[in-house]
């Protein structure tokens, strides 16, 4: 399980950015990879999955 936080979410979109913790990565996820609710600056943790354009995160959750 990764460590980041909410760079970016569109809502209405269904899509963001979260910045992985540890290595300052950034990923792309999608409304439906969500388990909780989030908004930008929300600390996470997700799981990477391997999408059409690269890594995708995935059961995203809001950290406790």
């Amino acid at each position: 399980m990764n460590k980041g936080i909410v760079k970016f979410f569109n809502e209405s979109k269904g899509f963001g950015f979260i910045k992985d913790e540890a290595s300052d990565k950034e990923y792309f996820v999608h409304a439906s990879g969500l388990s909780d609710q989030i908004r930008e600056n929300d600390q996470v943790t997700f799981d990477l999955q391997e999408g059409k354009k690269g890594l995708n995160a995935v059961n995203v959750k809001l950290a406790k």
